[in-house]
């Protein structure tokens, strides 16, 4: 790889690429298309899974394709009339609606502390550094993933050397990459320290157990109790959350994913009266509506304005009673 394929490899974000590359595959491969594509073939390619894929899902092919044939130089064919049209077909003959995390409440949010805090000693007890380890490493993740409302591949690319504490109050975390820095310059987030479910403390305490100076702040950990090099997988952040949730007593865990943090917080922040100005500027969100898709607010049918707003129901007069009439 020369330095120029090194510098446009890092101007896409590793999730993006993957989504690519695995879109690409699925044309190429599955659907037995070729690339450079025609509309036809691209149309052809919509309508041959329109009902099985939602509507984001095949944007989200569209957007694949648009960025190979842009970056090898040829006609971006998904622009075609032919190919909108067919995508506007399909969106109107198979409506979908967009499944959404359920949000992690902070009462949960507790109990997996609370649940996590006594395995840590519980397997303490039974010397079992391994599992020790995970809690403290899990704690941290849930705390940090919650507090910050960080998206999952952005909790996975936390480095331990961008972590920097300020005494009594917090702590800074810098991502030098995030989906809403388009011109890659990195952002510092604050993170509070807190009296209970404090995410400085987690974050802090595994370091110190881990013994961890640089590299992923969050790693696979073997039966062995050795800690990787590499950053937990993209791919088991999902399958971990929920056994986490699972082993903490919470039900119905496959409603919940690494969204469900950053869900969790918004729905919290949103609750307390966080405006969605603080909202948008403490998370990171620059489009309100990318923030109110996160947002469950306290009304959600909006019952609670309406019945406040129906007339009372009508008195009715009591019915009045015959007088009987005096014997004769």
């Amino acid at each position: 790889m020369t330095d120029i394929d090194r510098y446009l490899d890092a101007a896409t974000r590793e999730n993006t690429q993957r989504s690519y590359a695995s879109a690409l595959r699925h044309f190429e491969v599955e659907w037995g298309g070729h690339l450079p594509a025609t509309a036809d073939s691209v149309a052809r390619y919509l309508v041959d899974h329109a009902g099985q894929l939602a509507p984001n899902t095949l944007r989200q092919r569209l957007a694949a394709l648009a960025h190979w044939h842009s970056e090898h130089g040829f006609i971006d064919p998904t622009r075609a009339p032919l190919v909108r049209k067919v995508l506007k077909g399909i969106q109107t003959l198979h409506p979908h609606v967009e499944k959404q995390a359920t949000p992690l409440q902070l009462t949960q949010l507790a109990q997996v502390v609370d649940w996590l805090e006594g395995d840590v000693d519980a397997s303490r007890a039974r010397d079992d550094r391994a599992a020790e380890l995970r809690c403290l490493r899990d704690r941290a993740l849930v705390l940090l993933g919650f507090w910050r409302g960080f998206r999952g591949d952005e909790l996975l690319r936390v480095q331990v050397e961008h972590l920097r504490l300020v005494a009594g109050e917090g702590m800074t975390c810098f991502l030098p990459r995030s989906k809403g820095d388009r011109q890659a310059v990195g952002t510092t987030y604050k993170v509070p320290a807190l009296s209970r479910l404090c995410p400085v403390t987690a974050t802090m305490e595994w370091v110190e157990a881990a013994q961890l100076s640089r590299g992923a702040l969050f790693r696979g950990i073997d039966r062995w109790a050795r800690i990787s090099d590499e950053p937990l997988h993209p791919n088991s952040l999902i399958r971990l959350l929920r056994q986490l949730l699972t082993r903490a007593g919470l039900t119905a865990v496959d409603r919940y994913s690494s969204h469900s943090l950053r869900r969790g917080f918004a729905g919290w922040a949103n609750a307390n009266d966080w405006d969605v100005k603080a909202l948008m500027e403490y998370v990171g969100w620059r489009d309100v509506r990318s923030a109110m898709r996160y947002i469950d607010g306290g009304d959600p049918f909006a019952r609670q304005r309406i019945e406040a707003s129906l007339p009372a129901p009508a008195v009715q007069a009591p019915l009045a009673l015959p007088t009987p009439e005096a014997p004769s």
